[in-house]
């Protein structure tokens, strides 16, 4: 089983990063110009056959040509305004993980705009309660916790359970997976990028590919048409930071950081 699967965040008006989502220049590097993302969806909708943007919710089966699913972290309140008012332009809904942690502070998505986003036929998931830097560093109760409190809280807003995620921060393990499974999650996100699948206890694993910042059309549609050069590109990079990662572990987000804020 194969799927194409596109990781966004947010998309801003005019330049003000810090409007929607976490704060600062390491988060600010994944966040959109509203026009930017615009011509992204077009550049999608050119490059991909008609249908082709689904929803994991009604493809719990994966056959035929891979389905392309538009995913985006976070909560951020440019979820509700502009995001899902361009998908739904082109008929298209879109994966939406939330933070539940955040919901109705500055800058998120309040209960409301969950509802209605989830009204409207927008898949509404989890990204953790408190989305710790480095998921696959915490202890197993403690990841189940993140994700139990996290569904219990989309459950009350959305009066049924949560059954979709995603892994904050880009580290995923075994763990991280098995864990999920057993808080009753079936469908999980993470950021490899990568258009295969797994399964772990049951749950189907999905690999994403990120945009980021100052990545023309070409790239997402690169993503969406399964394309190799840019998927092989990303790919190679994403290896080379999970060694970083392994070998650095806390000293790797510290330089990271140091880069962002020069």
């Amino acid at each position: 089983m194969r799927a194409l699967a596109i990781m966004y965040h947010d998309v801003v008006e005019n330049t003000a990063y810090d409007s929607s989502g976490f704060p600062g220049e390491g988060a600010n590097i994944y966040k959109l110009l509203r026009e930017d993302f615009a011509r992204q969806l077009a550049a999608i909708r050119a490059a991909v056959p008609a249908g082709a943007v689904s929803l994991i919710a009604r493809r719990r089966e994966l056959s035929g040509p891979p389905p392309v699913f538009l995913t985006f972290d976070d909560g951020g309140s440019s979820f509700h305004t502009p995001i899902a008012q361009m998908l739904e332009s082109f008929g298209w809904r879109g994966h939406f993980f939330i933070t539940t942690s955040r919901i109705g502070t500055p800058g998120f998505l309040d209960a409301a705009q969950v509802r209605d986003l989830h009204r409207r036929g927008h898949v509404i998931g989890s990204h953790s309660h408190s989305h710790p830097t480095r998921m696959a560093a915490l202890t197993p109760d403690r990841m189940a916790s993140e994700w139990r409190e996290s569904l219990a809280r989309l459950a009350e807003i959305l009066g049924e359970p949560v059954r979709v995620a995603s892994v904050p921060g880009g580290y995923y393990s075994r763990e991280v997976g098995r864990t999920a499974a057993a808080a009753g999650i079936e469908v999980l996100f993470n950021s490899e990028p990568t258009a295969a699948t797994g399964v772990i206890d049951g749950c189907l694993v999905l690999g994403r590919y990120v945009v980021k910042r100052g990545m023309g059309p070409e790239w997402a549609a690169g993503f969406a048409a399964g394309r190799l050069a840019p998927r092989w590109k990303q790919s190679a990079l994403w290896k080379a930071k999970r060694i970083a990662k392994a070998l650095g572990g806390g000293a790797y987000l510290k330089v990271r950081q140091a880069i962002l804020d020069r």
